[in-house]
């Protein structure tokens, strides 16, 4: 875990203390079942629950003799229980409590992010309607194409969040597994009801069929969604960082009264929040490819996925949140342009209206091929600078005796080009 991209809250579902904590519930919650089926003493259980938690630094301590973190634990609980402690564990393997209890981690951290999306979703919910109507340039390829409206891109962002909530809910759902069936997954030495009262008292289901472990699957599709998310977010940010540059100058970043943008020019104000992001993202992209590799593992279980998970788990979730509400900061802060971006639609002399005239001019009659010969030499000519498109379609007999001035003044109205954005943007906003 990386103390400068983590958040409290994300840290304490990671942390040793609260990882060490569920094993003990996982254990006692096991105890408790066993009990229930008159394979232990009821006493075993009393005995177990006066051990309310578990020093890490001990378990680390007897880890470094025994080299196994299970049996380290194991022997730190006994040393507070006391002989009913060779009662815990008992016909379980390893592996039901690690994967019970990465599955109550991976639940809970799936949560915390779902709330993350929620909190950023109402800010651009906030500021698509707030820049409806701020009109802007479209682009394609990173070149003018038609007119859109800054609230029509921020509304854009929303409904593929929304998307993203809706996958991560899914992937929550079919990750919210555990197990407790032993060490092949036959119940050879606990009855399946040891693990439904477990799996009950952590709302969790039992693994339908499982080996030593919860199938990979599973968790492969957690961390899919999760990258998923993280390349939207890096979408926006991308965005950001392009209307940030100098040349365009539509919208900004945030930027605090004391801060610096570089130790060498005083005058920069650079987009380090959005390009810092993106290679977060790149993270999530290759801890989801890391755990699609963990998939096929031998026969039953081998251990190959182990050390992979300990890595990728807690920092796929702790970047995930930690972007979120980091993106939320940025576009409730965004600096917007409205004047330079409209500057910048206006900069290229009217050719983002080509395509409405070469509709208006086939729609006259005209063949589309000679209507488009018209229009594309008009507006290539315009794009190096002179009169506008309009004034040069205008001074053209060839176009006005198909198309009148009050039908040319259609074609390059703004308006008539959004008059279904606020729809767009109210069908999004109320998904």
């Amino acid at each position: 875990m990386i103390s400068r991209y983590t958040r409290p809250e994300m840290a304490k579902i990671w942390g040793d203390e609260q990882r060490f904590a569920l094993w003990l519930e996982v254990e006692t919650l096991a105890l408790e079942g066993m009990a229930k089926e008159g394979l232990v003493p009821a006493q075993a259980v009393k005995d177990a629950r006066t051990c309310t938690s578990i020093d890490p630094a001990r378990v680390l301590e007897i880890e470094q003799e025994v080299k196994h973190d299970v049996i380290a634990f194991l022997t730190a609980v006994a040393e507070k229980v006391g002989p009913s402690a060779r009662f815990m564990h008992r016909g379980m393997t390893s592996n039901d409590m690690l994967d019970t209890t990465l599955a109550v981690q991976l639940k809970r951290s799936g949560t915390l992010i779902l709330e993350g999306i929620d909190s950023l979703r109402l800010v651009l919910k906030k500021r698509a309607k707030e820049f409806e109507s701020t009109v802007c340039i479209g682009r394609t390829h990173g070149m003018h194409a038609e007119p859109i409206t800054f609230g029509l891109k921020l509304a854009g962002w929303y409904a593929e969040l929304g998307r993203a909530r809706r996958r991560l809910e899914a992937a929550i759902t079919e990750i919210s597994v555990g197990k407790l069936s032993g060490a092949v997954g036959t119940y050879a030495s606990l009855p399946p009801s040891v693990e439904k009262h477990v799996m009950a008292a952590l709302g969790l289901e039992a693994e339908t069929v499982a080996t030593q472990v919860v199938q990979r699957d599973r968790h492969a599709a957690f961390f899919l969604a999760l990258a998923l998310l993280g390349s939207s977010l890096e979408r926006f940010c991308v965005e950001i960082r392009h209307l940030q540059r100098t040349e365009v100058g539509e919208a900004e970043e945030p930027f605090g009264s004391g801060q610096k943008g570089s130790s060498a020019m005083p005058h920069k104000k650079n987009p380090i929040l959005s390009e810092n992001l993106v290679g977060m993202a790149r993270l999530l992209r290759g801890y989801a490819q890391a755990a699609l590799e963990d998939v096929p593992l031998w026969h039953e279980r081998d251990i190959s996925h182990s050390s992979v998970e300990r890595v990728i788990a807690p920092d796929a979730c702790l970047l995930s949140d930690f972007m979120l509400h980091r993106f939320r900061s940025i576009v409730d802060g965004l600096v917007v342009h409205p004047e330079r971006m409209l500057q910048n639609l206006e900069a290229t002399n009217g050719i983002a209206f080509s395509g409405s005239l070469l509709i208006a001019l086939a729609d006259s009659g005209i063949k589309r091929e000679d209507a488009y010969r018209l229009v594309q030499r008009h507006a290539l000519e315009a794009s190096k600078g002179g009169p506008s498109l309009s004034t040069r379609v205008e001074a053209d007999e060839e176009i006005t005796k198909y198309l009148s001035s009050e039908r040319l003044g259609e074609v390059f109205d703004v308006k008539k080009h959004l008059a279904h954005v606020g729809m767009i943007i109210e069908r999004a906003l109320a998904a």
